[in-house]
């Protein structure tokens, strides 16, 4: 019985290998060859502007939620501060210094090695979720590469690669653009995922009360992503 059931597994692993090897080669892009130039640099201030870029670097606080609203956060951007809520936990995050700053469980105090856990944790998922949110914005920051890639409906496509910074160096993003410069989607090429090309939408963008334009949603193949109650604005909002 052990025999049969282990051939039986055998037989699953290499199924499932062979549909992922298929889905691989039938989903799969190459990243598209492309050189830094000023033609890019111009298409991505483009996009800036159709985003109110001025708007966004003077907005104080953002919030909003994500992981179907797993993940919450309240960023003061003045302060370099952001609340990162998830579970039982409540993290305050000093970005711009990494050993400020407190973690609490059940709005228990955490200390030690535990406390030093949960705090990169807040890290790694602030990271990933503010990128979902303002990664356009940031198409400018320092370490980023911007380059013109052809795309099928014979416009431009902007490919920013990240050479440094983050927690995933290297990873590249090709957005694509309305006529007005405002994203519609992007494509990935990013280490956390082995399939290159797989495409994002940005979609629902809002005018927030400071003025910034931000995405409330993403379309990954057949998972959305919500950004939940998205709010950006300059004066504290008293609960």
């Amino acid at each position: 019985m052990l025999k049969k059931i282990g051939k039986i597994l055998v037989v699953a692993v290499l199924l499932l290998l062979g549909i992922a090897g298929i889905l691989f080669a039938i989903i799969h892009e190459s990243r598209p060859k492309s050189s830094p130039s000023k033609e890019a640099d111009a298409l991505a201030n483009k996009m800036l502007t159709a985003l109110n870029y001025e708007a966004y670097k003077n907005t104080r606080f953002l919030e909003w939620s994500f992981a179907n609203n797993q993940h919450h956060y309240l960023w003061d951007k003045e302060q370099h501060q952001v609340e990162v809520r998830w579970d039982a936990y409540t993290v305050t995050l000093n970005l711009n210094d990494h050993s400020k700053g407190k973690a609490l469980k059940n709005e228990t105090l955490l200390e030690g090695e535990e406390k030093k856990e949960i705090m990169q944790k807040a890290r790694t998922l602030f990271n990933n979720d503010s990128f979902w949110l303002v990664a356009p914005y940031k198409v400018f920051d320092k370490g980023t590469q911007r380059s013109l890639v052809p795309y099928n409906n014979g416009s431009n496509g902007l490919m920013v690669t990240y050479t440094s910074g983050g927690d995933t160096p290297g990873d590249s993003y090709l957005w694509i653009l309305d006529e007005k410069g405002i994203p519609q989607s992007f494509k990935m090429w990013v280490k956390i995922i082995p399939i290159g090309g797989l495409e994002a939408s940005w979609e629902g963008w809002q005018v927030m009360k400071s003025g910034a334009l931000l995405p409330n949603s993403h379309q990954l193949g057949p998972f959305n992503f919500s950004m939940g109650d998205v709010k950006g604005y300059n004066t504290v909002i008293k609960k």
